[in-house]
């Protein structure tokens, strides 16, 4: 059984992670600027591409898995996260081809509300009046950067895009829930993420096909970013995030994971010159306030995962 770890440790992986995750909507949109097009075909390429790299750098991980005491249960949780995982990605990757990095991004982060609920329905984990408010306040400030993020932004079709980045919010939260689940279950993080994100590429893989879009011939830079997208944001970023809801409240996982449009905004600022304006940063210092006051109000609780 392994021991908690501290506080500090928790938040210094979760950073790490949030800022992983941040370059995620950037090296798509990167990827979309070299083939200089938006598909929905195309979209489900670097998703499908992402996971399966991933996956294929962590053979190695197979290995514990094979050696790991776990309940026959904890498969089909994590391979039900994998599937949520790869609606999420297929609903995302697309929604950057439709609306802003910082509309999409900050409303595919509004899991924080669909975490608290599910958990309350599932596990009567009751949020505390301070969590409540945090997640409030944090809500606030990512409708107000979805709503001030248009600007200087080459959208062309908002609501779609914006429709399709709440689904993958829904789709997240699930997954992250079904994660922890798992590893109660006695998966090691090693083995459920192996698991997990290999079942989202064997499901992802063929969607592209059915838009006549293939795997191969695209410039060298798609490819680099779809490697540089594998390691960050999926191993770094997801995986600090599936480690953490081991240990805290998903809950307050997820809303550590709203600070995410405030890192992705900044970069598409550098990259894209895609001005947020004075509404987009008042809404990033709302979600952090909102944040720090949610973790305030939720007490880390340790799993057993052995």
């Amino acid at each position: 059984m392994s021991d908690q770890p501290s506080h500090w440790k928790v938040g210094l992986i979760l950073i790490a992670g949030v800022l992983s995750a941040s370059t995620a909507a950037i090296f798509i949109r990167l990827a979309l600027k070299a083939v200089e097009g938006n598909s929905v075909g195309f979209s489900l390429v670097l998703a499908a591409s992402r996971l399966t790299l991933a996956s294929l750098f962590l053979i190695p991980a197979w290995r514990s898995f094979w050696t790991t005491q776990f309940q026959g249960s904890a498969l089909s949780y994590s391979v039900a996260a994998g599937c949520c995982l790869a609606v999420h990605f297929a609903s995302w990757v697309t929604s950057l081809s439709y609306t802003s990095v910082a509309a999409s991004t900050a409303l595919v982060t509004t899991n924080p509300v669909w975490v608290a609920i599910l958990s309350w329905l599932w596990f009567g984990e009751k949020p505390s009046l301070k969590t409540g408010l945090g997640i409030a306040i944090a809500l606030i400030g990512s409708l107000l950067i979805g709503l001030g993020s248009s600007g200087g932004s080459p959208v062309s079709n908002p609501l779609l895009g914006n429709l399709l980045a709440v689904a993958g919010s829904v789709a997240v939260s699930l997954y992250f829930l079904l994660g922890r689940e798992a590893q109660r279950r006695g998966l090691g993080i090693s083995s459920h993420i192996v698991l997990t994100y290999t079942t989202a590429a064997l499901v992802l893989l063929p969607l592209p096909l059915f838009f006549g879009v293939g795997y191969v011939g695209y410039p060298s830079q798609v490819y680099l970013w779809i490697v540089l997208m594998a390691v960050f944001p999926q191993l770094i970023g997801h995986t600090s995030f599936n480690w953490a809801v081991r240990w805290i409240s998903p809950t307050l996982v997820t809303l550590t994971i709203l600070a995410e449009p405030v890192g992705s905004g900044v970069l598409a600022l550098l990259f894209f010159q895609e001005n947020p304006g004075m509404q987009v940063v008042f809404g990033a210092v709302v979600i952090l306030v909102g944040v720090a006051i949610a973790a305030l109000g939720t007490t880390p609780t340790a799993k057993n995962t052995k």
